[in-house]
């Protein structure tokens, strides 16, 4: 069976499921997953997991991301972005570079943030985006997110376009909602691509197109978004031990790989064997996810 991951470079006008039915039917494969939901009208990194990999897309979604954004002013929707219905205009001034400097610095680091109505997020049973077009619209808690580096690229009478590199879990309609508040004006965000997910970036990223042509050549090893993880390698007994399920003990653990809880295993010939938990107290590794060598 085919196992990997794909950089998928989504277009704007599909879902990110349609991507996966996609992956489906060209690799023919039942076992397929994408980390990180885009937006069906936003385009960019799409990891999507084949396989054995799909095991492993738990370990991919705390990863940083990194988003190219423009927002313009003067109307708000009731989805947040352009594809939505405007419920409110406004005649607007666009502040002076200086001040969107200023007001986009003022984001970086740990903020709380209101997810937005059109979401996937679950409340009283449902998805809140599944209320919202219901016309119910509910109370949401804010949630911690961090923003790392905000960069303002461009900015004209009506459009400003920034770079941004956040933690998982941030909207960045929400954000653009939250940058056009400060600026005492009605918002949208009206562009969006997705630049990186963790070790995925825009630039080695495959076009739909690129991978009905050619499927094999867009396939990334298992282990290929885990480099966060720790890395140990197993003597020949200890991999089959591991492979087995059994918990095993390793003395070679360094006291820097002991910090950490998770590790990425390998056998002797440096194959990605699964992922062990580590009881830093007895150096005792539990397997997670075995990973069966094909």
């Amino acid at each position: 069976m085919t196992s990997g991951l794909i950089n998928v470079l989504k277009p704007p006008g599909m879902t990110s499921h349609d991507v996966v039915s996609f992956i489906r039917k060209t690799y023919h494969l039942k076992r397929v997953g994408h980390a990180g939901t885009l937006d069906p009208a936003a385009s960019g990194v799409l990891p999507v997991a084949l396989g054995s990999a799909t095991r492993l897309l738990e370990y991919m979604t705390d990863t940083d991301k990194s988003y190219r954004v423009e927002l313009t002013i003067g109307y708000e929707t009731d989805t947040g972005d352009d594809t939505g219905t405007i419920i409110n205009n406004a005649v607007c001034a666009m502040p002076v570079k200086s001040e969107i400097k200023k007001i986009l610095s003022s984001f970086i680091g740990t903020i709380e943030q209101i997810p937005p109505m059109y979401s996937a997020i679950k409340m009283q049973g449902k998805k809140l985006y599944e209320l919202a077009r219901a016309g119910i619209t509910v109370e949401r808690q804010p949630r911690s997110i961090t923003i790392h580096n905000i960069t303002l690229l461009q900015l004209d009478d009506t459009r400003i376009l920034f770079d941004v590199t956040c933690s998982k879990g941030t909207y960045i309609r929400s954000l653009c909602s939250d940058i056009g508040k400060k600026i005492n004006c009605p918002v949208v965000m009206s562009f969006l691509v997705r630049t990186h997910v963790g070790d995925f970036s825009l630039d080695n990223s495959f076009t739909l197109q690129e991978i009905e042509n050619n499927p094999p050549v867009a396939l990334l090893p298992l282990d290929y978004a885990l480099g966060y993880i720790p890395k140990i390698i197993l003597t020949p007994k200890l991999a089959q031990a591991f492979q087995y399920g059994q918990n095993i003990v390793d003395s070679s653990i360094t006291v820097s790989v002991s910090k950490q809880s998770v590790l990425r295993i390998y056998d002797q010939d440096h194959s990605f064997i699964g992922i062990g938990q580590l009881n830093t107290d007895t150096a005792v590794i539990t397997p997670i996810k075995v990973i069966k060598l094909e």
